[in-house]
């Protein structure tokens, strides 16, 4: 049997974190399993620990194809920075939450070490979550940059003092046009990120929907829209703004948007797959997250459906 490589992904800067590392990596090797860093992750952790310096790297010396999952100390960033580096090769992402509640975290540090041993067991679930294709477009209408979202893709004013002019598109369709600071489309995943923070909906996970949201448009038809998992929202820079625009994925990944740009989101072909270990109901993150008041509930968790 081939020897089991289980990516750890950690931040470098929190001593927390680079101990819950420390013990992961631990408790994998004594299961028989293959510890494996990222590159920068590697460097950024033998540099405080030496501990971590004899750590297998990915893309050095173990392929990502070989991947089997990939545990996350840390925040929502954290596992998307994850997310991005298991895209290739489709290894679900485990997050163990190390600071404030996140909702794509699955448990928090408390339980960290039944967490591996679920994962050294094989225990887990694996959930899929709707991503985003993203692809932009130059005036002539050639593919100039391609990339994808877990959470959002965000089309922003890419200077404080001008907006950008823009039409929005819906299945090939123009819907309005008008001047705003941004757009952004979001996955359900994503709509307690952005979308939320700019007013959009929150979409339970379960739902398949994309929410498009504009950010301080001028125009009265501007509010949020939620449309079908297998739409095509176009967002076009318009010749006539003023400014340039930039093009934001999960808040990771980047693309200058000149006038004349097109901006295409849709519904990618490879979902994001986490590992979850309970099944926890969405509702009740959201009240952990927002701490939100259900003081006086009479109701009992078994008549929910009723």
């Amino acid at each position: 049997m081939n020897e089991r490589s289980i990516l750890v992904v950690a931040h470098a800067g929190r001593v927390d974190t680079v101990e819950a590392a420390r013990r992961v990596i631990n408790a994998l090797r004594d299961a028989g399993a293959r510890p494996v860093l990222a590159d920068d992750d590697h460097a950024a952790l033998t540099a405080v620990d030496a501990f971590f310096a004899d750590s297998d790297v990915l893309g050095v010396s173990v392929d990502p194809a070989e991947l089997e999952l990939a545990i996350v100390l840390g925040g929502d960033g954290t596992i998307l920075r994850a997310a991005e580096l298991v895209r290739d090769s489709g290894a679900p992402v485990l997050g163990i939450n190390m600071g404030h509640v996140g909702f794509l975290a699955e448990i928090d540090r408390d339980d960290m070490d039944d967490a591996v041993r679920r994962v050294i067991d094989r225990d887990y679930g694996v959930e899929e979550r709707l991503a985003l294709s993203v692809r932009v477009k130059d005036s002539s209408g050639a593919v100039v940059y391609e990339t994808w979202a877990l959470n959002e893709a965000t089309v922003e004013k890419a200077s404080r003092e001008r907006m950008i002019e823009v039409v929005l598109e819906i299945d090939g369709r123009p819907l309005s046009s008008f001047g705003c600071d941004g757009m952004v489309v979001s996955t359900p995943t994503g709509s307690t990120a952005y979308n939320f923070s700019a007013g959009g909906p929150v979409i339970w996970p379960s739902v398949e929907a994309i929410s498009v949201v504009p950010l301080s448009a001028h125009a009265l038809f501007a509010k949020p829209l939620v449309v079908s998992p297998d739409a095509a929202v176009a967002i076009e820079m318009l010749e006539r703004t003023n400014g340039s625009g930039i093009l934001w994925c999960d808040g990771r990944r980047s693309h200058e948007l000149p006038p004349g740009a097109r901006v295409v989101v849709r519904r990618s072909s490879r979902p994001v797959r986490l590992a979850r270990l309970h099944p926890t109901a969405f509702t009740d993150r959201l009240v952990r997250k927002f701490r939100l008041p259900v003081h006086g509930w009479r109701g009992q968790a078994q008549e929910a459906t009723s």
